[in-house]
């Protein structure tokens, strides 16, 4: 799969542009606090170990990967073998796609496309298909609200910095040389919590949100092409009403894709 440079690149700019304001401003060594980390990142992480189970913090760095990676298929991609599959079970049948079916990367698309061939039921197929949707659904929205706690979480911790700042600034008024450092801590923690949750926690709870969509709308294109596949319709048929879960722009690609497919085949056909 390839990397997600929207996702890097926007953690990078966020963090080389809010670092450069720090360092233009002067003296940037006073933004750096043990206490304040320990009382965000730490505070922060031990409340989502609270929230959530163990079975679903093991899933982290998963969950990541989804975030920080490309969707390894698109609905293009997924409409043109969809088509691919309409024509050959209209020339050979419904039994012709079991092979073909062997070699899909994709679980889901093989699960539906191997009920069609055992011939199972269209309202049976449907229902199996959408209830896996469903559940699928749920375990991106389960994973993602990590990070959406996070994100609630850190500023509240953040404050609570402030507080031990501002309590421990106020137990030293005899001694008014040490209340600026106290008072500079207090602040710092809040910063850190506002930091780690509006550029990290709550646009990557954001960006898998995204994925989820996007991985969701391409499971209903199949579920559409598998079901319209077993039911016979004319592969230019299928197409038309798959196109219609894209984007302009995603149509405009399919299309393209398709005149360098047809391009390629008279080229190949014009070979001696």
């Amino acid at each position: 799969m390839d990397l997600d440079l929207a996702t890097i690149g926007g953690l990078i700019t966020g963090v080389v542009l809010i670092g450069g304001a720090i360092v233009l401003g002067g003296s940037p060594v006073i933004f750096v606090s043990l206490t304040s980390f320990l009382l965000v990142v730490g505070g922060t992480l031990a409340a989502v170990t609270v929230s959530y189970s163990f079975k679903h913090l093991q899933e982290l760095i998963g969950v990541l990967r989804v975030a920080f990676y490309e969707q390894k298929t698109n609905p293009q991609e997924v409409i043109s073998v969809l088509v691919s599959f309409a024509e050959k079970a209209r020339r050979e049948g419904l039994l012709a796609l079991e092979d073909e079916a062997n070699q899909l990367d994709d679980d889901f698309l093989q699960k539906g496309i191997q009920l069609v061939v055992d011939g199972t039921d269209s309202e049976l197929v449907r229902s199996i298909l959408e209830t896996e949707l469903a559940f699928l659904e749920e375990r991106h929205a389960s994973s993602r609200g990590i990070f959406k706690t996070m994100g609630e979480l850190s500023p509240a911790f953040g404050m609570m910095g402030t507080l031990v700042g501002l309590i421990q600034m106020l137990s030293k008024l005899d001694n008014p040389e040490n209340v600026g450092g106290g008072l500079a801590t207090a602040l710092i923690t809040t910063f850190y919590g506002t930091f780690m949750a509006n550029l990290i926690c709550v646009p990557l709870s954001k960006k898998l949100k995204t994925k989820s969509e996007e991985e969701i709308l391409v499971k209903e294109v199949m579920i559409e092409g598998i079901l319209s596949i077993q039911a016979g319709e004319n592969p230019r048929i299928i197409e038309e009403k798959l196109k219609a879960f894209l984007s302009g722009a995603g149509r405009q690609e399919l299309e393209e894709e398709e005149e360098i497919e047809s391009e390629m085949a008279v080229e190949n056909n014009a070979t001696p």
